[in-house]
């Protein structure tokens, strides 16, 4: 009973975001905790101890060769000595090739856990475009390519020959469908790190212009490559984007309260930078550029803060932040939540993932799917029995309807935890029953001011009648005879006019 009455919520360390391997950049799950930077020397590694143990293993067949030849060549000799001088060495090359390529996976393999037997029929099935979208991505294509080379264009030689690279990388890619998804974010990065070292060293750029080039290069890249990158047949990415929806709709039940979020929803400011939070993480998947994504995702970010700093009066705290980031990944279910975040990792340029806000608010977007995968009854401070109830569907929590409450158990009888839902709803019921009284008010008061101008109206009638009659007009005119008026000055016709007399 003490354990659930303290709240233990959900909390990481601002070190657990951090390079497993100290280097002080941001690490990421997908790169087993290491940053772009060691995960690429820790991936040359590997490699290149592979590619050692290829060729130790290569020299092992062919001396087992060479003496399974030798010891034999006495007796092929005798019988087909033609045939035989080509038999035991076509048998070396089958038997290297197939281990060989039985190796090749060592690699990708300890980087990636994941399954690749899914053949290409079965994951292509509902994945071909419709025309309308086909068409709207040869434009973005082609409007992208115009961008590029207006922007290229300020850069006189230096531009001439970024374009002249790029477009020779994109020819090579295109020769490289099928490569999986690891040996092609290798080639992209590859392609990333010489240009940078090229602006650098040769083109004498500032690290501001170094990245401004780079941002447009990335965007210019990956539009192209985005069909056939993104989310490749070669990857499970798309059983994990299923596997995250059904996992996010079966936590449909927790509350904002369960998760310890400093976010109160009733505030319309607060409720505001919500739905904005959630209208964002959605808008990453409609993005084809890493960086564009990303942006999407720092936008989300920050209406997250705003919210919980308009909640507290006080700025965010770390703590904060990422429970309030599951809580809006919960009630967004993103779309293709796995494989965006796996096409920012692969393919973004590595210098956003490593450092400043971009990389820390992706960080913190991969440790709560993390959470979320991983979410369990202590978590959210209940019961395994309740938990398993919950997840399983055969119970929910109780809530009134009235009050839009559920009773929190773990807080005792008396308390309840607030359905954000409900009492949104009975916020706005509230809020529409008093207008409703405003409005009757405005109404009556109308009406009344409207009755005192009648009255008003006919009581000066009745004074100026009354005076008519007390003080009654008599009007006397003057009459001209025999004028002629042609003969009348302007100057006399004053004096012919007699003003009136009133009687009284």
């Amino acid at each position: 009973m003490s354990q659930r009455t303290e709240r233990r919520g959900i909390h990481v360390d601002q070190s657990d975001l951090l390079c497993k391997k100290g280097c002080g950049y941001y690490g990421n799950a997908a790169w087993q905790g290491l940053c772009s930077k060691c995960w690429r020397e820790e991936y040359q590694r590997v490699r290149q101890k592979q590619i050692q143990d290829d060729w130790a293993l290569a020299e092992k067949l062919q001396r087992e060769e060479e003496e399974a030849y030798a010891s034999s060549h006495a007796v092929h000799s005798q019988s087909a000595p033609g045939h035989a001088s080509l038999t035991p060495f076509s048998k070396f090359e089958e038997k290297k090739t197939n281990e060989k390529t039985r190796k090749v996976t060592t690699v990708k393999k300890f980087f990636s856990p994941s399954s690749r037997t899914a053949s290409k029929k079965e994951t292509q099935e509902g994945k071909t475009p419709s025309p309308s979208i086909s068409r709207h991505a040869s434009f973005d294509t082609d409007q992208v390519s115009k961008d590029f080379v207006e922007f290229l264009k300020n850069l006189y030689k230096p531009g001439r020959e970024i374009h002249k690279q790029c477009r020779a990388f994109l020819v090579s890619m295109s020769n490289k469908k099928d490569l999986g998804a690891d040996e092609l974010s290798e080639c992209v990065q590859d392609f990333y790190q010489s240009l940078a070292d090229r602006l650098i060293s040769h083109f004498k750029g500032s690290s501001e212009s170094v990245e401004q080039v780079m941002d447009q290069v990335e965007k210019y890249i990956m539009t192209r490559l985005y069909k056939s990158v993104f989310c490749p047949e070669t990857t499970d990415d798309e059983k994990k984007d299923l596997a995250t929806q059904k996992r996010i709709r079966a936590l449909h039940w927790v509350t904002i309260q369960m998760l310890c979020v400093s976010m109160d929803e009733e505030i319309p400011e607060v409720s505001e930078n919500v739905v904005k939070a959630i209208t964002d993480v959605i808008e990453m998947d409609s993005k084809r550029v890493p960086r564009d994504k990303l942006a999407c995702i720092t936008r989300c970010s920050k209406h997250i803060f705003s919210a919980i700093r308009i909640t507290k009066n006080e700025p965010a705290s770390a703590d904060d932040f990422l429970p309030a980031l599951i809580y809006i990944v919960l009630k967004a279910n993103p779309p293709r939540l796995q494989s965006n975040i796996q096409y920012i990792t692969r393919f973004c340029n590595p210098s956003r993932l490593m450092t400043g806000e971009d990389g820390y608010y992706f960080t913190n977007l991969c440790c709560a799917v993390a959470f979320i995968e991983k979410l369990d009854a202590q978590s959210l401070n209940l019961s395994p029995e309740e938990f398993e109830r919950y997840m399983s569907g055969q119970a929910s929590p109780r809530f009134s309807s009235s009050e839009g409450t559920w009773p929190d158990s773990s807080q005792g009888v008396g308390t309840a935890v607030t359905n954000p839902v409900l009492a949104q709803l009975n916020t706005n019921l509230e809020l529409l029953s008093g207008l409703c009284s405003r409005q009757e008010a405005v109404m009556e008061a109308a009406k009344s001011l409207q009755s005192e101008f009648l009255s008003w109206t006919q009581s000066v009638q009745r004074e100026v009648n009354d005076i008519l009659e007390k003080y009654p007009l008599e009007i006397k005119s003057s009459k001209v005879s025999a004028i002629d008026a042609n003969n009348v000055d302007n100057e006399n016709l004053p004096s012919l006019i007699k003003p009136q007399v009133f009687a009284g």
